[in-house]
């Protein structure tokens, strides 16, 4: 049986370089958000990883949300059209609000995102986003806090994934040509 680990062409970024960035996040957020009412909301299913193991990090008091976002539609690129898969979405009214996301491309996403919880009337609003890859955006965006500067390259592992499969892979790596070309394999 053919593991996924022989589906990456390279390692990008090893765990115990992604925890050790998530350290330095973590302390930074918590010095930012130090006796402000903060809620972090997690943008799934690409986040859920990173999220946890960040929130795990930051000793102050918070609450935890979570949408559930589709922009992906299982290609290797944005499809540029922002699905929200719930309906109804957190009370942010009077709280400072940091969005947590996997990774930071067309910039769509998140910039949809923002917009509608921008009309919720937080007293903040910011992102955090684990990478961020190296391409021109479709909507002017970038991030407040930045896990890793990446190349134009499609990543999975760590919450990310091809075609709903690799999210539970503990680093971030480029998918082979071959397991793109053949998904069935998946």
């Amino acid at each position: 049986m053919r593991s996924m680990q022989d589906d990456i062409a390279k390692i990008l970024l090893h765990e115990s370089t992604i925890l050790a960035r998530l350290d330095e996040l973590a302390y930074q957020i918590t010095q930012d958000y130090r006796e402000k009412p903060l809620t972090v909301i997690g943008i799934l299913n690409g986040s859920c990883l990173f999220l946890a193991d960040l929130l795990r990090r930051i000793p102050i008091p918070l609450q935890i949300d979570c949408l559930s976002i589709a922009s992906y539609h299982g290609g290797l690129e944005s499809s540029g059209a922002v699905a929200f898969r719930q309906s109804e979405l957190p009370n942010v009214a009077g709280r400072h609000v940091l969005l947590v996301d996997d990774i930071l491309d067309t910039g769509v996403t998140l910039h949809v995102v923002c917009e509608k919880i921008g009309s919720l009337e937080p007293l903040s609003l910011r992102t955090c986003v684990l990478l961020k890859k190296d391409v021109p955006r479709k909507a002017e965006f970038d991030a407040d806090y930045v896990g890793f500067a990446i190349p134009n390259e499609f990543v999975v592992g760590y919450g990310l994934d091809y075609q709903q499969h690799y999210r539970n892979l503990p680093f971030i790596g480029v998918l082979s040509e071959e397991a793109i070309s053949n998904p069935s394999k998946v």
